[in-house]
């Protein structure tokens, strides 16, 4: 509806234009919104009050004017001027009815369009967490949000390709290989100090027994050949990287490359298998996982270097190569080469996005941790600097989420491993609840997850709420076959004027409203508004089942009332798809 009406205001304003009354009106000037109170009609623009200022006239001349040359429509019964120039449009009475229909005829393609994708193709990079430890909680909500914007985006016409992108070439992932080599020296029987900077998760000692179990001794060494003039690891204050800096080294030299390469390798493959396997459990799936390492190995980071070195944004100094980054907002130039020859991650990280657009993206999304302010902008200043459009990268910030059993906070964090697993939260409340649960609030709010609600098995948890509406419907259908009924469609397409009571229309606006917050959530980036939504949706619906029966013995009426009820299970199983979770059939 909405957008029949934006193509309807559209249409008048090119009338007034090609006459010579109105200027061309800037990008996005055609807004129509839903009314907050009845009384004001149904939708309402200001687009009138937007083109005030360029034609230097009255608002409420110009939509005089519009009202005049709207086309015909048999969506509008009638259009009028309100306030200082607003138009209010009042709906035919039998627009809803006629949506409801849609819902029905359409099924799971309802409020599935080509706007405002147009098949732009788009990568959706999300959840790139380190291969270093299991998918925490926190992660969890990267990984709810990214796929729920995928979906999003799809049904809004984008061509999306899901991307992870795997950060196995950095010091994060040596630290890793250490954290496994001295739990593996234990395993051998070896008596070590375990550095306060490695990764200390039970997880680690698994792939440490893991690693023993397929490697015997081969990479076992003598602690005090390990630990030998090392120096102290200095966890309180002090630089507790040294020690681990030091482990590393010492590892190389003892184990030789090939041996150092082949634990590394080994504790990556069993880290990414199980984030694979936890993700794809919860119902996310990728279409590439990325291997930094490629970046290297396929010359592109020596590409993007030259694309750079040819636009003049390097130059040389103490030795490294630098990026002027400086001249694109930065606070300092970075350092893309250091003297030692190794390339930055700063320097893979534009050398991926300019892969990105090389193959073909129109547009790249990035889904990122909320300590990401600063790199979004080196990166996108990167991307200027190769030549790329500054529009073409957009980065979404996931704020933290904090755990809660009761009134006790779950302290988390990956390397002291203090932590929940997505798989543990994925246990204890089910994967229909993570998701939904994950996308209540903002992303760009901390969330508060709250345990025993999300257990909960009442109409204070949205989930069981909403779901609740779905499986309602099913059990209705089933007591009006056991009465002996059967649901006739064309009896209740004749007779859907007869949803005049207050709680029908107020499910029947409700229901039309599906693919205005589908197309403003996918346009917004505001997966939870499709969440708020099913909430209501449900409440609308609820509320009518509670107040009028269903199944009653007047033919006309009872197929016009199961057509409405099937036509909110089908929105509710919609959006319950777009969030990834189910729709059950009974409860």
């Amino acid at each position: 509806m909405k957008t029949e009406l934006e193509r309807l205001l559209a249409a008048a304003l090119t009338t007034l234009g090609e006459a010579g009354k109105l200027p061309p009106p800037e990008p996005g000037a055609i807004v129509v919104e839903r009314t907050r109170d009845a009384k004001h009609g149904d939708f309402a623009s200001n687009v009138a009050l937007r083109l005030a200022k360029a034609a230097g006239r009255k608002p409420r001349d110009i939509a005089a004017e519009i009202i005049a040359a709207l086309p015909p429509s048999t969506l509008v019964a009638r259009a009028e001027i309100a306030g200082a120039g607003f138009i209010n449009f009042h709906l035919n009475a039998q627009a809803n009815l006629d949506e409801l229909w849609r819902v029905l005829e359409a099924g799971a393609n309802y409020g599935r369009g080509s706007e405002p994708g147009a098949g732009r193709k788009l990568l959706l990079e999300f959840v790139s967490a380190n291969p270093t430890g299991p998918v925490h909680v926190g992660t969890g909500r990267q990984a709810a949000f990214g796929a729920t914007l995928a979906n999003l985006l799809e049904a809004t016409g984008y061509a999306v390709h899901r991307e992870y992108y795997i950060n196995d070439a950095g010091r994060q992932m040596d630290i890793l290989t250490a954290s496994v080599w001295m739990r593996y020296l234990e395993a051998c029987g070896e008596t070590l100090a375990f550095p306060s900077n490695g990764y200390r998760g039970d997880y680690v000692r698994t792939l440490a027994a893991a690693l023993h179990a397929a490697e015997g001794d081969a990479y076992r060494r003598a602690a005090a050949e390990v630990l030998a003039a090392l120096p102290p690891d200095e966890p309180a204050g002090g630089d507790k990287d040294k020690y681990v800096d030091a482990i590393i080294e010492r590892m190389r030299a003892l184990l030789g490359e090939a041996g150092y390469r082949r634990v590394l390798d080994f504790s990556l493959a069993a880290m990414l298998e199980g984030i694979r396997n936890d993700l794809a459990d919860f119902g996310v799936v990728f279409d590439r996982w990325y291997s930094e390492r490629t970046l290297a190995t396929s010359g592109a980071i020596d590409h993007a270097l030259d694309v750079l070195r040819g636009q003049g944004r390097l130059y040389e100094k103490d030795g490294a190569t630098w990026f002027r980054a400086t001249e694109f907002g930065d606070d300092e130039d970075r350092v893309v080469v250091r003297a030692n020859g190794e390339k930055t991650y700063f320097a893979s990280d534009i050398a991926y996005h300019l892969e990105k657009r090389e193959r073909g993206f129109d547009l790249l999304v990035d889904v990122l941790g909320a300590d990401h302010h600063g790199y979004v902008a080196r990166v996108r200043g990167g991307l200027i600097a190769m030549g790329q459009p500054a529009d073409c990268l957009e980065a979404i910030l996931i704020q933290f989420v904090s755990l809660w059993r009761g009134k006790e906070k779950i302290p988390m964090g990956k390397r002291d491993a203090q932590f929940v697993t997505l798989r543990q939260l994925r246990d204890e409340v089910g994967t229909d609840a993570c998701r939904f649960f994950y996308l209540m609030r903002s992303h760009d709010q901390p969330l508060d997850f709250d345990l025993e609600l999300a257990k909960s098995r009442s109409n204070e948890n949205p989930v069981y709420y909403i779901q609740y509406a779905h499986a309602r419907v099913s059990s209705v259908m089933k007591q009006l076959v056991a009465k002996g009924y059967r649901y006739d469609e064309p009896t209740a397409r004749a007779s859907l004027a007869l949803l005049a009571d207050p709680h029908e229309q107020a499910a029947l606006t409700a229901l039309a409203r599906y693919p205005e917050v589908l197309r403003q959530a996918a346009v917004n980036r505001t997966p939870h508004s499709v969440a708020h939504y099913l909430r209501e949706l449900a409440h609308a619906f609820h509320t009518w089942y509670n107040a009028a029966p269903f199944i009653v013995d007047d033919p006309a009426l009872r197929n016009a009332r199961l057509a409405l009820a099937l036509g909110v299970q089908q929105v509710v199983r919609n959006g319950l798809g777009i969030l990834g979770v189910s729709a059950p059939e009974t409860m």
